[in-house]
């Protein structure tokens, strides 16, 4: 274990004062131990089963309490509403709450790097706790969890303008400027089982934000996120659009 990392019964003590039952330890464990670790260590089992099951649990309890506390919104306002609440940005700025960072097994480089403070990891844990939480003590519990986490911002996503669609705000903003329609040059890197994309977002040809992701969609939106606050670095209001102080929260 890395000499940084707290015991991980001190997480499920935790999280045992806000659900209510003892989650089990070995879970939380795997939940917060990254692949870094994992390939140093014999192949450990490390947390993307859990948070693929975490991700599913997540979006079932976000999508249902958006759904229910906005009952006339469109189903495409609802999905902005959603990508805002979990995005990596979004969940990494919420796993304060559980301190996750300090619970963390990582690989050598990963400990390096500022791996407990970066927020696909953040919210990759975030899910995997979610999961094993699932899996330990039910949805009840789980449910209880991702409300413990993400209430705050739920109610702060219906004000946070740009961060709902970063993607689209740079368009708007690539637009008001005479720059032009934003294209995206995606690379990946890793195994088939674990890849990374790398999006860099260009306009007028020029490179103007990186980010990476899970995906090609998510890498996208990370760097566009990039590239809005890189041409936009005050967040001005006006005719290139600007993302309220909300967004910052979630930073």
């Amino acid at each position: 274990m890395s000499p940084a990392a707290r015991p991980v019964s001190e997480l499920a003590d935790r999280l045992e004062e806000v659900v209510g039952a003892r989650v089990d330890e070995d879970l939380l464990l795997r939940a917060v131990t990254h692949r870094s670790y994992s390939y140093e260590n014999d192949d450990a089992p490390h947390n993307e089963r859990l948070e693929f099951l975490g991700d599913s649990v997540l979006g079932l309890v976000v999508t249902n309490h958006l759904y229910r506390s906005n009952p006339d919104l469109p189903e495409g306002e609802l999905a902005k509403l959603r990508s805002a609440v979990v995005s990596a940005r979004a969940l990494g700025g919420e796993a304060g709450r559980l301190e996750l960072g300090s619970y963390f097994r990582l690989g050598r480089g990963e400990e390096g790097s500022g791996g407990r403070q970066k927020n696909s990891i953040l919210a990759d844990a975030v899910e995997a706790v979610i999961g094993a939480v699932y899996l330990s003590v039910g949805l009840e519990a789980a449910t209880t969890v991702v409300h413990h986490l993400l209430d705050e911002l739920m109610e702060r996503s219906q004000t946070m303008g740009a961060a709902l669609d970063w993607k689209t705000s740079l368009q708007e903003l690539g637009s008001a400027r005479g720059l032009g329609l934003p294209e995206y040059r995606i690379t990946d890197s890793g195994p088939d089982h674990a890849k990374v994309f790398e999006a860099t977002a260009l306009l007028g040809g020029e490179p103007v934000g990186t980010g990476t992701g899970r995906t090609k969609k998510a890498a996208e939106m990370m760097a566009a996120e990039a590239a809005w606050e890189h041409l936009n670095p005050q967040g001005d209001a006006g005719e290139d659009g600007g993302a309220p102080a909300a967004s910052s929260e979630v930073a």
